[in-house]
């Protein structure tokens, strides 16, 4: 392969120094122990922070969620809920990358609630009038010893899209070993860190967020005509017609 093709498709600089991330872990494991999720989450951090985004990742696990679809439980007789106080970082960060671990090839009960969580908040309005979450872009990344790393994508993928926050092109990665059980990501001779194919989809997902949310804020966020649910209730209605009543 030549210079000429291996240079950078793009020689512009990009700028990302004034982009947030949020990387969120749904590891079952609190973070005193060791989380083969975190490990690929680290490549991915570390892309971020080497371009100058503002990265924070935390451990669900080290906190207490409540279940529940509200924004704050215990206003619905829960006794303790640290999600309000993490929602404050989901609103405030540009970027939202949930990772989970597979078992019995689903996401995690952790990353499964911490998506409910967020389904509870989602109703609220941006300074637009828009869903609180567009305007920001959102991934994940799955590691696992089993089958599932696309199914446990989809199922993040979709709920984070519903819910308002822009998926941009291959915004997932992951990391499995051979089918069955077998060494986990970190384990040694696992063949995890060093796998080519992962390690390429990891940097993609972790660029195409960074220039997803670049455009984004660029524009001063996702254009607000269309999707205003405070003009709706105003009364406009964005070229809608019902044929029943033409």
């Amino acid at each position: 392969m030549s210079d000429q093709q291996i240079e950078p498709t793009d020689a512009e600089e990009w700028d990302f120094s004034d982009l947030s991330a949020l990387y969120i872990n749904c590891s079952l494991k609190p973070s005193d122990r060791m989380s083969h999720t975190q490990g690929l989450m680290d490549i991915s951090i570390n892309i971020m922070e080497s371009n100058g985004v503002s990265v924070e990742n935390i451990r669900a696990r080290d906190y207490d969620i409540a279940p529940g679809v509200y924004p704050d439980m215990t206003e619905w007789g829960v006794e303790k809920d640290d999600w309000p106080m993490l929602y404050e970082k989901v609103k405030s960060a540009d970027i939202l990358v949930i990772g989970t671990p597979i078992w019995l090839g689903e996401k995690s009960s952790v990353a499964t609630r911490v998506i409910e969580r967020l389904y509870g908040n989602s109703s609220q309005l941006n300074e637009a009038g828009q869903y609180a979450y567009y305007g920001k872009a959102g991934g994940c990344l799955v590691t696992g010893n089993e089958d599932g790393v696309k199914h446990c994508a989809m199922s993040l993928l979709y709920g984070l899209q519903h819910l308002g926050y822009v998926v941009p092109p291959q915004a997932d990665a992951g990391w499995i070993g051979a089918a069955g059980p077998g060494p986990s990501y970190l384990d040694e001779d696992s063949g995890g860190p060093e796998n080519d194919f992962t390690n390429r989809n990891t940097t993609f997902m972790t660029w195409n967020l960074m220039h997803m949310a670049r455009m984004l804020k660029d524009r001063g966020g996702y254009p607000a005509h269309g999707n205003q649910r405070s003009h709706w209730e105003a009364g406009c209605r964005f070229d809608f017609e019902n044929p029943e009543y033409r």
